[in-house]
């Protein structure tokens, strides 16, 4: 009774107890196992870890008796020092210098004074832009240095001391930037893309001296040292090795022949002979004859080759260069056929199967629209007229590029229905029936032509036929264009041009800008360019017309102790923007970022980091187009906007980017002084030419810069009826005029209010 009273008491907690006696008895179990008698010497070799120890390693674990120990790590508390100076950490501009990534290939191509403007020239605009860095050595400068080139002089005209100084140069000043340095002679043609794939597949940690193999004179021993005539590779480390020995070589060994005395400097210090095979990869070279005609080499040993050498003229230069970029591109359509056959064979094996396969093989299939506000307008045009103009006008001229890229594309069309049917048929074209284009953003241009052809058969029969033809002109790789490093701590100097019409707005321009910059302190300044006409401007003395201007910013300097706006007064009669801008570039360090502004613009955080980014010294200008609502009037009519239509940078509305305006822009004083001093050459006898532009006309016509123009999602004006100068040159005043019109409304809009009037006339 008793035995069933205490069971009873103790099940619940039965599952707990046994669980816990098994645990124990499993654990003592398994240290009886490891601690059982083993194999001795794989204990002690296992124990003591000696198996994945090094060399050193295991010589301080036997010295020291740590080895059956286990590490104990040991926490090593931080503690700033009070009486050191804090040491600020600098980082590296860039991430690849932070990590260490190097550049690949460097070239340097030796030259002399007599060939530098003739086979160096040829060099340079034939390959040298393949490369990521090419310089010229050579011994004496010339008068006159080529433009476009990295010329390097040493001073000695001497074959072994070019040599000697361009080595070391190399190494002095690239040594830690490059993994591989490609040296050859100007009168070498290099295949720019072979060899930077060479490298790619090269290890670069290795002691690699690479070329084409010669023999010493003599003959007697085994090492080789590479022929310079056509290029030789020298790897970075060999490189860092064979610095100290530069100056030993220059003094024992005598050669006449500056590649021979590198092969033998690597040679006798370095225990390095040229190879030609390295890694299964082979380094080709070919020798071109005497009189050989390039368009005539059709050999396995040219095809593939690397260098060629040697190249007696510049002209040959050329014909090489031309010969090479067809064996390539022959290559490259040969690579297109085979990769667009093995997507239609392996097409059967996918779901959809051969229908499934897009027009071209291999190119994106085109977009298609989910809404109909994506769906991607055909535009139609002959061969004489386009009928989607960029004015809005229903039909124009095809000139320009436009008529260069249909004459292509009909060209085009022709030649590939040649292809496909000759010598059964052929065609000439008679005329365009029909063209239709768009641009896909997917895959890139498409054409629809149904063309007017003249079919000839073998037997001279013909007949006029009409055919449609599709084709694509598709995009190709992306580019990254390398740009100048800019920062958005750059100090932007806000130009505001006030007339006595524009005052009205000039209250909240003042909000804006002390809420948007004053009150986050925005490295920013402000400047007031005050347009007085003849009339006002003899009255000042009496009542300036700027007064309550002045005042506003008397009140903002009072509120901001130390924030300065000066002002400039002008008198003028035509407000152009140029003579108003040389006022402004005088008063200012070259230096100066400028943002030209008006009084309908909002300033603000956004878009003046944007100015910053987009403006670029001796690089490019940028316009911004900016968002203008539409007027109310014409809009919201008797409603009241909505808040979500109200004047905010959250939510674009009601409005449109307005192309028609070139007020605002951001460039720098330098870039603008520099296209004004090319432009005075045209202005000596046509003072009046400077009302006929505005600073995006100099910049366009003079400057040589990339002007960049792109909306600006961050300007927004409230809509406002500009008054349009009749005196300014008839292009602006009717950008003036557009800009008023195109503001009003949308479409729909404007069709609207018509509707409401007609009804109201109606009744």
């Amino acid at each position: 009774m008793r035995l069933s009273s205490f069971l009873a008491v103790f099940r619940p907690a039965l599952p707990l107890i046994l669980g816990l006696s098994l645990g124990c008895s499993l654990s003592l179990l398994m240290v009886s196992w490891t601690e059982g008698d083993t194999d001795e010497s794989c204990r002690d070799e296992l124990g003591n870890g000696k198996l994945f120890l090094g060399r050193g390693d295991a010589q301080r674990d036997s010295r020291d008796g740590a080895g059956e120990e286990d590490f104990q790590p040991r926490i090593v508390p931080y503690h700033k020092d009070p009486n050191k100076p804090h040491k600020k950490v600098l980082r590296t501009r860039y991430i690849h210098t932070e990590l260490g990534i190097r550049e690949r290939l460097l070239v340097g191509v030796l030259t002399s004074r007599a060939t530098l403007n003739t086979l160096a020239v040829a060099v340079n605009r034939t390959v040298a832009h393949h490369f990521h860095r090419t310089f010229f050595f050579t011994g004496l400068r010339s008068p006159k240095v080529p433009h476009g080139m990295t010329v390097v002089a040493h001073g000695d005209d001497r074959p072994v001391w070019l040599m000697y100084e361009t080595v070391r140069h190399l190494h002095q000043h690239y040594g830690s930037d490059y993994d591989w340095f490609l040296l050859a002679q100007d009168d070498t043609y290099m295949q720019a893309d072979r060899l930077s794939e060479l490298v790619g597949h090269l290890s670069a940690g290795q002691d690699l001296y690479m070329g084409r193999a010669e023999e010493f004179i003599g003959g007697e021993e085994k090492a080789r040292y590479c022929h310079g005539g056509y290029g030789y590779l020298l790897s970075r480390s060999l490189l860092a090795r064979l610095q100290p020995h530069l100056d030993t070589c220059r003094n024992d060994i005598l050669s006449v022949r500056p590649d021979e005395w590198l092969g033998r400097c690597i040679i006798d210090y370095l225990g390095l002979s040229c190879v030609e095979v390295h890694q299964e990869m082979t380094y080709r070279y070919f020798e071109l004859g005497k009189n050989a005609d390039p368009e005539r080499e059709d050999s396995t040993q040219f095809k593939n080759a690397f260098t060629v050498h040697p190249v007696s003229e510049p002209n040959l230069m050329y014909r090489l260069h031309k010969r090479f970029s067809q064996i390539e591109l022959e290559w490259t359509y040969l690579q297109i056929q085979q990769l667009q056959m093995q997507i239609n064979n392996l097409s059967d094996l996918t779901p959809e199967g051969k229908a499934g396969v897009t027009w071209p093989i291999g190119i994106n299939p085109p977009f298609k629209a989910r809404t109909r506000f994506e769906v991607i307008n055909w535009e139609y045009f002959t061969e004489e007229h386009i009928y989607s103009c960029v004015d809005g006008a229903p039909k124009c001229e095809m000139k320009g590029a436009d008529r260069a890229d249909v004459s292509a594309v009909l060209e085009t069309a022709v030649e590939r229905l040649n292809e496909r049917y000759q010598p059964q048929l052929r065609f000439r074209k008679r005329r365009l029936l029909n063209g239709y284009r768009r641009f896909d953003p997917t895959r890139g241009m498409e054409y629809v032509l149904d063309l007017a052809l003249e079919a000839y058969t073998q037997k001279g029969h013909s007949q006029v036929i009409a055919k449609r033809v599709n084709l694509l002109r598709p995009l190709s790789a992306v580019e990254i264009i390398p740009m100048p490093y800019v920062t958005e701590a750059t100090r932007v100097q806000v130009i505001l041009p006030v007339t006595a019409q524009d005052q009205d707005y000039v209250g909240n321009f003042l909000d804006m800008y002390v809420m948007n910059t004053l009150d986050t302190h925005d490295n920013v300044l402000l400047t007031f360019l005050f347009i007085y006409d003849p009339f006002d401007a003899q009255r000042v003395s009496q009542t300036d017309v700027f007064a309550g201007i002045k005042a506003m910013i008397g009140e903002v300097e009072k509120r901001y102790g130390d924030v300065k706006i000066p002002w400039i007064s002008v008198k003028t009669e035509v407000p152009s923007q140029v003579k108003l801008m040389d006022i402004i570039s005088k008063k200012h360090p070259v230096d100066t970022l400028f943002f030209l502004a008006s009084v309908w613009t909002e300033v603000n955080a956004d878009f003046l980091n944007r100015c910053r980014m987009n403006a670029i010294s001796n690089w490019q200008v940028f316009f911004p187009i900016h968002f203008q609502e539409y007027s109310p009037a014409v809009v919201y009519r008797d409603q009241q906007p909505s808040a979500a239509s109200s004047f905010s940078s959250e939510s674009l509305r009601d409005g449109h980017f307005d192309r028609r305006v070139f007020d605002e822009a951001c460039f720098y004083n330098a870039d603008y002084m520099t296209t004004r001093t090319k432009m005075a050459v045209d202005i000596l006898d046509n003072e009046e030419m400077l009302e006929s532009m505005d600073v995006y006309d100099i910049f366009v016509r003079y400057s040589g810069l990339h002007v960049f123009r792109a909306v600006e999602p961050a300007l927004i004006q409230k809509y406002v009826r500009r008054v349009c100068n009749p005196r300014f040159s008839e292009d602006i005043y009717h950008r003036c005029v557009l800009s008023n019109l195109e503001g009003l409304g949308s479409r729909s809009h404007l069709a609207m209010a018509l509707f409401e009037q007609e009804q109201a006339n109606s009744t």
